[in-house]
């Protein structure tokens, strides 16, 4: 279940041995999660090349948590698995500044992913179109009589649709499966049916079957999330006026993205951070997520724009709200492969795969605001080098104490942050 308090106060001033008991006595994880935690080379060989080919070795990542996460009156801390500073700390500042309204509020649909079968070579697709709809119920038994845990419970295929599209191959007949996964993924499965019913449709056809694959734009799986942000919320120091200035901010920031497509793929790469960063660490697809996610733009509004959505309310608050795909799953693939990924999940304690979805919407949502207030205020590189100097110390070739060292003298001085700069003062500091 999820944690009784994502308020962990004081949590980023731990050293990590302390910052990992206290989630493991929160989440209530068993040892071998914990060493798992702990454990830079999480996965063995062995484990590795079951999971991909050619394996020569394995590649560590952090993985942080983000705090003060309510959802739908729930609390979380949500695990961030990426290498890229401030994104797990934004996340957790935006996260907290909705506290006053409840949290963030979902409404997600149901597991429903698309397989899709490419048909060719038909003379008639009025004829074929009908055809198919007359054996439309003896296609979804055949689609179902798979042996199936997923069918078991209640999943499995829901529906089957037609779209005839003109391309430049000529006109193509794709069918739509429309495949309940539960609290699976579903690209094995949908993929499994869609090979299963290819040759039946060439026969009622009489056309010919090439592609038969799931679609990453799941348009019947949504993820939706709302918050709202109060003036006082919005500001450091609780002044409503200092607040609604930022607010202002934020908006004319959006409407930037909503109106730019090179602002926008930098607008909803913040978004990403987000969302992708709690796939990776809870052995998602993010490639299948992030595709979605982008495509979904350009679907539903007809043209690039933002991921997002801010308006002012009538109490002039900040409302923000984020729709988008959301194919991921908790049973199967690597979520139960990898040891880190099982944990990280127990961390999280979702016990549906549209909890997981939810749950990464929010943080998208969150660190976009964190990204938009960043940038109407302060600008973003003051926080972002506030915690990137320590890496740009070490590149650098700063070790032990210097490191600190460096890193606040560059945080601190005034002029560019430079890799350049950083070496010199290196080298002032060691003479």
């Amino acid at each position: 279940m999820p944690v009784d308090n994502s308020r962990l106060k004081g949590f980023y001033k731990l050293d990590v041995e302390e910052r990992r008991a206290m989630i493991a006595k929160l989440a209530n994880l068993s040892d071998e999660q914990i060493e798992a935690l702990a454990s830079n080379g999480e996965l063995d060989d062995a484990a590795a090349d079951r999971m991909i080919e050619n394996v020569i070795g394995t590649m560590s990542l952090p993985v942080g948590v983000a705090t003060n996460f309510i959802l739908d009156g729930k609390h979380y801390v949500v695990p961030f698995c990426l290498e890229e500073s401030s994104v797990v700390a934004a996340a957790s500042n935006m996260a907290k500044r909705c506290h006053a309204s409840g949290g963030f509020v979902s409404s997600s649909d149901g597991p429903m992913m698309i397989a899709q079968i490419q048909l060719l070579d038909i003379e008639d697709h009025e004829v074929a179109v009908q055809q198919i709809e007359d054996q439309k119920s003896e296609l979804m038994a055949l689609a179902n009589s798979l042996p199936s845990t997923m069918i078991r419970l209640g999943g499995g295929c829901k529906d089957i649709t037609t779209r005839s599209i003109e391309t430049l191959s000529g006109p193509m007949l794709i069918v739509h499966i429309h495949v309940d996964c539960r609290d699976a993924m579903g690209a094995n499965a949908v993929n499994t049916m869609a090979e299963l019913l290819a040759p039946e449709l060439e026969n009622i056809t009489n056309g010919r079957s090439l592609l038969r694959i799931l679609s990453n734009l799941a348009t019947q799986r949504l993820a939706r999330v709302s918050a709202t942000f109060t003036p006082e919320e919005m500001s450091n120091s609780g002044d409503a006026g200092e607040g609604s200035s930022i607010i202002d901010g934020i908006l004319e920031a959006h409407h930037f993205a909503m109106a730019d497509p090179y602002r926008a793929a930098t607008h909803n790469k913040g978004v990403m951070n987000g969302i992708s960063a709690v796939a990776v660490a809870c052995g998602q697809d993010w490639r299948a997520v992030e595709a979605g996610c982008h495509a979904y733009v350009a679907f539903h509004q007809g043209r690039y724009g933002s991921m997002t959505h801010w308006e002012k309310d009538a109490n002039g608050n900040l409302v923000g709200t984020i729709e988008t795909p959301m194919a991921v799953g908790i049973v199967g693939g690597a979520s139960k492969v990898h040891p880190v990924a099982r944990t990280n999940l127990e961390i999280l304690g979702v016990e549906s795969a549209q909890e997981l979805a939810s749950i990464m919407a929010a943080a998208g949502l969150a660190q976009n605001l964190g990204a938009l207030r960043a940038l109407a205020t302060s600008g973003i590189q003051k926080g972002h080098m506030r915690l990137h100097a320590k890496n740009m110390a070490v590149s650098a070739g700063a070790i032990g104490d210097e490191i600190e060292i460096v890193a606040q003298r560059l945080i601190t001085e005034e002029g560019p942050k430079t890799q350049t700069r950083v070496a010199e003062i290196l080298e002032e500091l060691r003479k």
